[in-house]
């Protein structure tokens, strides 16, 4: 029969899309071919050959069923079953979907010819989330492959020349003593039990925590039965078992609650044991996750959650019904409301928790309460961002998808830890410029990951984007290298933009950021050649006074090179939180109804007041910076907050702390105690993602569903019914009883979600926004122009706002702050996890060598750091990645007073009020205590990566016990078996 297929493609991707039934152990399609396996061996005009490392051509005659085939595949498995101990009743990995196993059964396999040999090496189980058994490897590769070409950590290869092959860490370092991130990528990818998380180990078979010598008489009794019984009836009792397990084991599809990558994934459990997460197609991040999103899920099942609401008496906190906790609360907005008017109340949402419950935080401010005083916490990052991109632009969105970053020719990312702080979209900016040749230029204060991998890394003075940023764009505009059809097509405002960056000179721009006049030719001649430049960046461009700023002289060179409108280009503000995308979307903001309509428009107003039947204020209201100082000044009295440590990740927390203490009345609502509830009058217990229902919007506009696994724990409700529950309390007459209907309210009312339905999200189905009526999405945007009434963009002429804090005589170095990839922003879900804990157990400040030994520092010495807004106690810890007197110090920390916002100051961005927590001066004091490094030597950042094009199945084909399946053993097999388009996985 005749199949359909592109030429080019993969022999094997045809051959499954028409359903065939062909072994394929090794071959993985996100991974590409691999060919160590020899199981997808086909014949096609005539010759045997490896269908995955087969490219499709016009006239081909595939067979796949003649005897020579068959009989191939056969023996090419068999030798694979010689790796392999098959004891799959009393596998934890028996669960319909090992690979090994199924194809045993597709193959009708009844006995092995090759027989098994342990191989003489123990487990490696000294990571603390996997574990690798080398007897049961059968060196597919795929892990490799994964590791070195899709994670691209590069640390997994395998020693083919070996007498006895295996997977080695780092050359054959143990696993926790290696370059790992414990991303997991290797596990998920693993065809067997050879690669496995500890949490399934003993948990997820009905026999599989047998003791060590019962177990092992069990696989001694498979092993004996084989050559008498065959495989058959052993596969029919392991089929059994497994169906078995489907009675106590759910798989849900859920979307990642850490970073704004907006990973989704299924989520194991067992009762409320979460097994594993097993990603799979999820449309941003197919098999990807890191550390996060793949092993820290241990708060869901905290001893620390809470259960029960807490009231405060004095200086302690009672257990309280939620009747009582309602009727007060309700009480104590009433009465303030009345009192004082409904503005002495604000409101903050949550970056963690769903849209639906952003929308009803902002609905019962608004349509409840009666006041705009609404945020959330794209206010302490993104807002510039934001700001910058609606200047020049018209919407605040990433303008493609994480796919563009993969497509373009070259990426660009300014203050962006990406490898930490996105670490999966990272990945496909690392395999882009690995595989396919992808040129990647990094601007930042330290030399993390993709610094190092840079073509060009380039240390600008802080604060100085903005000089640099137009002095290139000045620079093509001189030159005549900008995009002039572009520009006339599809931009006003030329003329004056040039007038307004003509300071911008290449002498003036070395002088402000010591950047060379050599590397700012070659950044701007790197822009004009490359098909499709991204530039993304993050918290090192907006946490700046300047962050508005430098964040619209982004889009506007983008602008003038013409790398808006089109696949592989564009601006990528990379969103920090899971769903602080969605949470502005929502309107949770004092100046925004839901999809950026303005709360001071009539028109908008009015179409919000006729659905919701009341009133609404029309001024705008207070952020949560300006909501700090009108607690200050008394004219705030009242704050509702829920899911945001305030009291730790707002600027200068000091002044923080003694506003809340100032507070009449303070709701916090969270999983935990937080440093936040501490000043809190009312405590409510929320539930975590795993417990609800809803929606996330990651950084790519993408919206996508979760679904509850759990049953909330205890007395915990999801924030959604709980906001509801207030509402009622106050006298509203809110009905919701799934958030599928929070959903459709908001789609009535946002153009933006306007055919966003739960059915047309369903599974891991997913809509990007601006999203039409009919369900139609956009994933690319600004394909027929810009949402300005003449349809084109703007150059806006932005202004350069130099740092406000410079270090001084007194105040002589500069103090950094952000990420790191283990712990997430303050770690009260991260910390949760004994093994990530074990990896960062805290804060320190990063020191670089030269500094180190002006002043006679070393890894664990104690310092103090002292601003002019407060001070911090802390370890030392030496490194390479922060040069002369610049200091880094994470966010993460399980010590409110450790924080670094304990240092930072109230100064913000003069356009948004996200702070400036990047522009910090500070002095050192040394101290006498020393201890041990802060950085554990099993952290990963110790480790000594082996980097190679993926698993170099070459290698295996030069080994002298390696004969391909069919041949004649005084052939060669590798002349005609290595061709540069099948070489392993650059599909």
């Amino acid at each position: 029969m005749a199949l359909p297929a592109t030429p080019g493609e993969p022999l094997i991707d045809v051959l499954n899309r028409s359903g065939m039934e062909l072994p394929q152990v090794c071959y993985h399609p996100q991974l590409g071919a691999i060919q160590t396996c020899d199981t997808c061996l086909v014949e096609v005009n005539g010759e045997l050959i490896r269908a995955c490392g087969t490219r499709v051509s016009g006239n081909m005659t595939v067979q796949t069923e003649t005897r020579g085939a068959r009989d191939s595949r056969a023996a090419a498995f068999d030798k694979i079953l010689g790796n392999h101990l098959l004891y799959c009743t009393v596998c934890d990995n028996n669960n319909g979907n090992c690979v090994v196993h199924n194809t045993t059964a597709l193959l009708q396999v009844q006995h092995q010819v090759t027989p098994y040999h342990p191989k003489p090496y123990l487990k490696d189980e000294s990571n603390p989330f996997y574990r690798y058994d080398p007897d049961q490897c059968i060196l597919c590769g795929r892990c490799v492959e994964a590791c070195q070409n899709l994670q691209v950590n590069e640390t997994l290869s395998i020693n083919w020349e070996d007498p006895h092959p295996r997977v080695l860490w780092d050359g054959g370092r143990p696993i926790n003593e290696s370059s790992c991130v414990s991303c997991g990528h290797c596990v998920t990818v693993c065809p067997c039990n050879a690669l496995m998380e500890t949490s399934m180990l003993g948990e997820a078979g009905l026999m599989t925590d047998l003791p060590l010598p019962v177990f092992q008489q069990a696989v001694d009794f498979v092993k004996a039965a084989e050559p008498s019984i065959g495989y058959g009836p052993i596969l029919t009792l392991s089929d059994t078992e497994a169906a078995m397990r489907e009675q106590s084991i759910e798989r849900t599809k859920t979307v990642c609650t850490y970073c704004g990558v907006g990973c989704s994934f299924e989520v194991w459990t067992k009762e409320r044991h979460i097994l594993k997460i097993e990603p799979t197609h999820g449309p941003a991040n197919g098999v990807s996750t890191c550390i996060k999103g793949k092993f820290a899920w241990d708060h869901i099942n905290s001893e620390e959650r809470l259960t029960t609401p807490l009231i405060r008496e004095g200086d302690r906190f009672r257990e309280a019904s939620w009747e009582e906790a309602l009727s007060l609360i309700a009480r104590k907005f009433n009465e303030t409301r009345a009192q004082y008017g409904p503005d002495a109340l604000a409101f903050i949402a949550s970056s963690k928790c769903t849209n639906e419950e952003a929308w009803l935080m902002q609905k019962l401010a608004r349509a409840v309460v009666g006041t705009n005083n609404m945020d959330n916490c794209s206010r302490y990052c993104q807002s510039p961002a934001t700001m910058g991109l609606w200047r020049t632009v018209g919407y605040g969105g990433d303008s493609g998808s994480i796919t563009d970053l993969e497509k373009a020719g070259l990426v660009i990312g300014i203050g962006t830890n990406t490898a930490e702080s996105h670490p999966v979209l990272a990945t496909r900016v690392k395999r882009s410029h690995k595989l396919r040749g992808q040129r990647l230029i990094v601007a930042d204060l330290r030399e993390h990951e993709m610094a190092q991998r840079a073509d060009l890394f380039v240390r600008p003075k802080p604060a100085t984007d903005f000089v640099w940023l137009s002095a290139v764009t000045k620079y093509i505009l001189d030159e005549g290298l900008e995009s002039r059809d572009f520009l006339e097509q599809w931009v006003n405002g030329l003329d004056e933009y040039r007038e307004s960056i003509a300071r911008f000179t290449l002498d003036y721009a070395e002088e402000v950021t010591g950047i060379s006049q050599d590397e700012l030719r070659q950044i701007a001649h790197e822009i004009v050649q490359a098909d499709g430049t991204c530039i993304m960046w993050a918290m090192g461009v907006t946490q700046q006074c300047g962050g508005s700023e430098t964040s619209t002289a982004i889009s506007n060179l983008l602008l003038v090179t013409g790398n808006y409108m089109r696949p592989g280009a564009g601006s990528y503000p990379l969103r920090g939180h899971n769903n602080v995308q969605g949470a502005s979307d929502m309107g949770a903001m004092p100046a925004f109804m839901g999809g950026y309509q303005k709360v001071d428009d009539p028109v908008v107003r009015e179409k919000f007041q006729a659905k919701w039947g009341v009133p609404l204020p029309e001024a705008k209201g207070l952020d949560n910076h300006e909501m700090v100082h009108a607690i200050h000044e008394g004219t705030l009295r009242v704050m509702y907050l829920k899911g945001e440590e305030m009291a730790i990740v707002d600027s200068n927390v000091n002044y923080v702390d003694e506003a809340f203490e100032k507070l009449d009345f303070f709701v916090v609502q969270d999983m935990f105690f937080s440093r936040t509830a501490q000043f809190a009058d009312v405590v409510l217990p929320a539930s975590p993602s795993l417990e609800k229902d809803g929606t996330f919007t990651n950084t790519e506009r993408r919206i996508q569903r979760l679904y509850k696994a759990l049953e909330p724990l205890g007395g915990s409700k999801p924030d959604w019914e709980i906001i509801q529950l207030v509402a009622n309390a106050m006298g509203a007459n809110w009905n919701y009883t799934h958030p599928s209907q929070i959903m459709d309210e908001i789609a009535s009312l946002v153009p933006l979600y306007a055919g966003v339905t739960y059915e047309r999200l369903e599974g891991f189905k997913s809509l990007q926004w601006p999203v039409l009526p009919d369900g139609s999405d956009t994933p690319l945007l600004f394909t027929q122009g810009f949402p300005f009434p003449d349809g084109k963009a703007r150059l806006y002429p932005a202004e350069f706002l130099p740092p406000v804090e410079v270090p001084d005589a007194e105040y002589d170095l500069h103090f950094n702050n952000g990420r790191m990839l283990e712990h997430f922003h303050e770690g009260n879900m991260t910390f949760q996890s004994a093994g990530i804990t074990s990896k960062v157990p805290g804060t320190f400040v990063e020191v670089s060598p030269e500094l180190a030994a002006e002043r006679g520092l070393e890894s664990g010495r104690q310092v103090r750091l002292v601003s002019r807004h407060g001070a911090v106690r802390l370890p030392v810890h030496v490194t390479e990645r922060v040069q002369g007197r610049q200091l880094y110090m994470p966010m993460n920390t399980q010590d409110a007073q450790q924080a670094v916002n304990r240092l930072t100051g109230s100064h913000t961005d003069l356009s948004t009020h996200t702070p400036a927590y990047k522009d910090t001066a500070v002095r050192m004091e040394i101290l006498p205590e020393m201890g041990e490094n802060p950085l554990p030597r099993i952290n990963h950042r110790y480790g000594r990566p082996t980097p190679q094009r993926g698993v170099e199945v070459e290698r295996k084909w030069l080994r002298s016990d390696y004969r391909f399946p069919g041949d004649d053993p005084r052939r060669t097999p590798v002349a005609r078996q290595v061709a540069p388009e099948q070489a392993g996985g650059d599909d």
